[in-house]
């Protein structure tokens, strides 16, 4: 795995244990096996972004701290430049950047996502909240609650990402999608 992943994954597991939160309880309140959760923390295996978005609020920090290793400063606004946002690598074929993440208390996330064309249905994740996403370039395929549905450019969904969901780049080319997360 890349330095970010592993990096990612001290943070968490050093903010745990200064927040005196076990292995046992941080697996079970996301509802996950120890040894997955374990990966996560060595940086053997990416952290999903909702599932880092939980983590964040299990620890009562910003996901930015996470992600980026510095406080979060702005409290009135956070401008990103285009193409200047944090990179968040999640899960293979899908690349996330940060659009806000030096903004203090954020009530959701922001992120763009690039989905890369796969011949096979992703893996599904699933988070607490509420899921926005607005496609930019592309067509994708969102699989949710037993459902398959297409999305092209400018089309918009909103969702409850308690059910287990993901995206498929359609076409065989790139997909782009803004994603807004709250819990």
């Amino acid at each position: 795995m890349n330095d970010i992943v592993k990096d990612i994954g001290f943070r968490v597991k050093e903010l745990r244990n200064l927040s005196d939160i076990s292995i046992n309880q941080i697996a079970t309140y996301l509802g996950i096996d120890e040894n997955e959760y374990l990966n996560y923390e060595s940086g053997e295996k990416d952290i999903p972004v909702g599932v880092l978005y939980e983590i964040s609020q299990i620890l009562k920090v910003d996901m930015g701290l996470l992600v980026s290793g510095e406080e979060t400063r702005m409290h009135i606004f956070n401008i990103t430049r285009a193409g200047k946002g944090i990179p968040v690598e999640r899960r293979e074929g899908y690349k996330c950047e940060n659009l806000a993440d030096r903004f203090i208390h954020k009530k959701l996330e922001t992120l763009t996502v690039t989905v890369e064309p796969n011949d096979e249905k992703p893996p599904m994740n699933h988070h607490p909240g509420q899921e926005f996403n607005y496609v930019l370039e592309g067509s994708l395929m969102l699989y949710i609650h037993n459902r398959e549905i297409i999305l092209n450019e400018g089309d918009s969904i909103f969702f409850d990402s308690n059910y287990e969901h993901a995206m498929k780049a359609l076409n065989n080319e790139n997909a782009k999608f803004l994603a807004v997360i709250a819990q």
